[in-house]
């Protein structure tokens, strides 16, 4: 990688780092200041990228919410957390949280606890049971719908 960057060849790169898969401004910033551009030239490129729709946070969150949710599994808490941490407004990440349906939430839900359920290999209940809601939680699923579903899933 060459150390320094015109403003044209930042751009050009920058423009195709968000073209392959939809960034927030947080990751491009840091990746400016990776490629040695000053804030001057960052604010200026960042102002292109958003005008010229190569950059939207809201379309952003919406799609790492559903990403997330459908691929990886995570649960509301998870999501949220990890959009504060890329530092998404709360109005969008309230947003993005609507991309998921309750019922395909629910569904998710339902299907990934009992497929964790079936593979925890552990004949005392009770360190099943904390094996079940420790995964569960990390995936970032509410505290309630843990606990119900492990009492439950005992019987």
């Amino acid at each position: 990688m060459k150390d320094v960057f015109s403003v044209k060849e930042a751009i050009q790169k920058i423009e195709f780092y968000c073209s392959y898969q939809e960034r927030c401004h947080e990751e491009v910033v840091t990746k400016l200041r990776s490629m040695k551009m000053d804030l001057d030239e960052i604010d200026e490129i960042m102002v292109h990228l958003i005008s010229s729709n190569f950059l939207n946070e809201e379309r952003f969150a919406c799609s790492f919410a559903r990403g997330k949710h459908r691929i990886k599994h995570w649960g509301k808490i998870r999501i949220i957390n990890e959009l504060k941490f890329k530092k998404i407004s709360q109005n969008l990440i309230n947003t993005a949280l609507k991309e998921i349906t309750p019922e395909e939430y629910a569904e998710t839900f339902h299907t990934l606890a009992e497929r964790h359920w079936e593979t925890i290999r552990e004949s005392d209940v009770l360190k099943k049971k904390k094996k079940f809601c420790d995964y569960m939680l990390r995936r970032g699923f509410e505290s309630n719908l843990v606990f119900e579903k492990a009492k439950e899933l005992e019987r």
